[in-house]
């Protein structure tokens, strides 16, 4: 039998609302390329352009790709729920290990400068959503890639996992937006109030991060797209669950 007819299709509205989050993931990261590039100088790693590879990197690692990590059970519905997970857990990685490239690129320029570390509420959000970020990573591995967990444990676990992946997401938006406040005020404080180019580039920034951040909420919250379980996903997860309560798997309910 054909595949496709056995296979339920997209619900309506969720690939119009997928390309519209990734439209709006992708112009954050080229707006933030724009606004170190036009009014910072540039990237660089050994110069005093080190500080720019901080805001990019976290934007592209805990906004946009931690964003596309938690939209990947609503686009994959079809695939194993196993390499689904696996997606879910890479996606996650990368994000992590460009947001670290971000984190060692600030306290490496603040080093060189002699700036102090730690004292603003953008660096205690920061440090609090990077570290949390990477504990939820971990959890995430060991409950759900990984064998050795009960079927009673992962089911406990998982709506606390749920939770604060999306919680993280919304830290993660409030600090970048906590960043960009704090970048204009240090840089151009004298003339923001007058709307030069500079301000009103971070301040659209700032609104299409709230968009982005609505627009995931909205696809994450519509129960109706979320990702049906398949079939034999059905029959596995019972003998998975009678197995690891001490049950035979052929035994009636």
């Amino acid at each position: 039998m054909d595949d496709s007819l056995t296979r339920p299709s997209s619900p309506a509205g969720l690939s119009c609302y997928m390309a519209v989050s990734q439209f709006l993931g992708l112009a954050l990261i080229a707006m933030t390329g724009a606004w170190m590039g036009q009014y910072r100088g540039g990237i660089a790693w050994e110069s005093s352009l080190q500080f720019n590879v901080h805001p990019l990197c976290m934007v592209i690692g805990m906004v946009f790709l931690q964003g596309d990590a938690l939209l990947v059970y609503r686009v994959f519905r079809n695939e194993t729920k196993r390499s689904t997970k696996i997606l879910h857990g890479l996606l996650h990685a990368f994000a992590l290990v460009i947001a670290l490239v971000g984190v060692i690129a600030v306290f490496d320029y603040h080093r060189k400068k002699g700036f102090a570390d730690m004292y603003s509420l953008h660096s205690w959000c920061g440090i609090t959503a990077f570290s949390l970020y990477f504990i939820q990573w971990l959890m995430g591995l060991s409950f759900f890639l990984f064998p050795g967990a009960s079927f009673s444990l992962r089911s406990k676990y998982k709506p606390q996992h749920v939770f604060f992946g999306i919680f993280l997401f919304i830290l993660s938006i409030a600090t970048c937006l906590l960043g960009i406040m704090e970048m204009l005020l240090f840089n151009i404080k004298a003339t923001y109030s007058s709307f030069v180019p500079e301000g009103i580039l971070a301040n659209v920034l700032g609104l299409l991060l709230i968009v982005f951040g609505l627009v995931i909420g909205y696809i994450l919250t519509r129960d109706e797209w979320k990702r049906p379980p398949l079939a034999e996903e059905l029959a596995l997860s019972m003998d998975f669950k009678n197995l690891t309560m001490g049950e035979s798997p052929s035994s009636s309910p």
